[in-house]
């Protein structure tokens, strides 16, 4: 699997953004990806993730509420629909294969990062 996020830029707080992740060489379906992010002298977080075989999608609390995270099998491409973005949302965002960890209740990046696209929360 290769992946490719895009859609970053400069946003108000209150603004939105779409990113998208367009996944290539995708042949099955059993595995998650998870959007995550990361921002200088932060830990790498999970954002959010979703299940490629059943849809299932999982939000981390800090987001929860104003992302929306969404798959379009025939595009193969998976979006994350982020509103209401906050300064505290800057980071460089990418989308990588996941595993749930389900003792802590998120998802993990598992072998496949793509590139990241920087989103910066700002007036």
């Amino acid at each position: 699997v290769q992946l490719q996020a895009s859609g970053g830029g400069l946003v108000q707080p209150g603004g939105s953004l779409t990113l998208s992740c367009a996944m290539s060489g995708v042949s099955q379906d059993n595995f998650k990806l998870g959007w995550f992010r990361q921002s200088p002298g932060k830990e790498r977080e999970e954002v959010s993730c979703i299940s490629m075989s059943d849809n299932n999608t999982h939000l981390a609390h800090s987001v929860m509420g104003r992302f929306t995270v969404s798959r379009d099998k025939l595009r193969n491409t998976v979006y994350l629909q982020m509103k209401n973005l906050k300064p505290e949302d800057t980071a460089v965002y990418y989308c990588a294969t996941a595993l749930w960890v389900a003792l802590e209740q998120k998802c993990v990046e598992y072998d496949t990062r793509g590139q990241g696209t920087q989103v910066t929360v700002s007036s």
